[in-house]
């Protein structure tokens, strides 16, 4: 299969079976912007289940927090973004559409012409006004990325948990970035979800956690994930590409059928945003009373990268079926209640009606003969026969 081919054929999959609907269709969409439908908001959330049970829930070193998506504006002062958050942009002379330089293969996508202006920086961060009066007093963000919150709660969390170095706290949720998008479906959106940590340690260890979080993504993309590892790949983003506040940073990259890309980020931010938003050191060793900066290592995973990995990774055809073979824990349906006869009225009744024995919601599939049982663990039982580690996307036997 073609790899211009499975991108078509997965957003089109996506629409038609409720993973992914275009944003705003009935208005004629918004660029970049992508709802996600039932079958889509399942998987999305045991994605997110899944990431928040193996490094919070199972942990005693990573305390969760869930802040606020607009904060204070001097935030994003003090940690850099507000004059460092920019990517470089160019203005196509002819048609005036503007463009990454490193999203453009020479020409421009709009009109053909190779006659662009000089990059200049394009701040990235959202803004906007809070109260009635619309000026410069009362202009916010929304926030970037959920690391600064993570940063500014540091006492605080500090002093309700007591932890100790090495301690995280994490966060899941929305930032958003007004990027120059290249379209690629949800791989590159301008509102997304984040799961990420900062784990704060003592200076002369980060090299050892570093490389200690790098093995724990690897075993998420792999073991968590189920994606191959054949289609994996580390790239050493070298100095001059590396964001503001990160001295290294390595990006988990993912074979895409529209190119090698950024699936997940490792970074070391050193003691930069601490050091930033707090003028006297906010950490105290308990033993030793020496007060200092913990410096950081931070792990970021993209969920709405994770769902396209997952998504591509998971397709198959099958003869005239399309499936999606997914980890158990991922599929948003976890088994199908089939009738033995399908000519059978009362079966067919019994099949679609029954109630199988878990929290979550059961939806029968309309027009045919089959009930279905969406995400949730469950008892195996005379009735609920199959186990679905395999999603199939079938209208029943009718073909796609």
């Amino acid at each position: 299969m073609a790899t211009s081919d499975l991108m078509e054929k997965i957003v089109s999959l996506c629409k038609r079976r409720g993973f992914v609907f275009p944003g705003s269709e009935i208005y004629g969409g918004l660029a970049n912007s992508w709802d996600y439908g039932p079958l889509g908001v399942e998987l999305k959330n045991n994605i997110k289940r899944l990431w928040w049970e193996r490094f919070v829930g199972r942990r005693d070193d990573i305390f969760g927090i869930d802040p606020a998506v607009i904060m204070s504006s001097k935030v994003w002062e003090a940690s850099g973004h507000v004059k460092e958050f920019a990517d470089p942009l160019v203005e196509c002379k002819q048609c005036h559409g503007r463009f990454r330089p490193d999203l453009i293969e020479g020409v421009c996508p709009n009109c053909g012409v190779n006659d662009f202006t000089f990059a200049k920086n394009f701040n990235l961060l959202f803004r906007t006004h809070i109260g009635p009066v619309d000026d410069s007093s009362a202009e916010v963000y929304l926030r970037g990325e959920l690391a600064q919150a993570m940063f500014v709660d540091f006492p605080n969390v500090l002093q309700t948990t007591r932890a100790k170095l090495p301690f995280g706290i994490a966060a899941q949720g929305k930032a958003f970035r007004n990027e120059i998008t290249p379209g690629n479906f949800i791989f590159r959106t301008r509102e997304f979800d984040l799961m990420e940590f900062e784990y704060f340690i003592r200076e002369d260890e980060w090299e050892k956690w570093f490389e200690y979080w790098r093995k724990e993504m690897w075993s998420w993309i792999t073991d968590d994930l189920g994606v191959q590892e054949s289609r994996l790949h580390e790239l050493e983003v070298p100095d001059g590409e590396r964001a503001h506040y990160s001295k290294r940073t390595i990006d988990f990259e993912y074979d895409y059928p529209f190119g090698k890309k950024e699936l997940y980020g490792l970074a070391y931010r050193t003691d930069f945003d601490l050091k930033n938003h707090f003028k006297q050191p906010p950490y105290k060793d308990q033993e030793t009373g020496e007060a200092f900066y913990p410096h950081v290592v931070e792990p970021t995973w993209g969920v709405d990268r994770s769902v396209l990995v997952v998504l591509l990774d998971a397709y198959t055809e099958d003869g005239d079926r399309v499936v999606l073979k997914l980890k158990p824990r991922l599929a948003p349906y976890k088994a199908a209640v089939f009738p033995l006869l399908a000519n059978k009225p009362d079966l067919v009744a019994k099949s679609t009606n029954y109630s199988l024995p878990t929290t979550h919601s059961t939806a029968p599939s309309p027009g045919t003969t089959v009930g279905i049982s969406a995400s949730g663990t469950m008892r195996r039982t005379k009735s609920a026969r199959r186990i679905a580690s395999r999603l199939t996307l079938t209208r029943w036997r009718k073909g796609m």
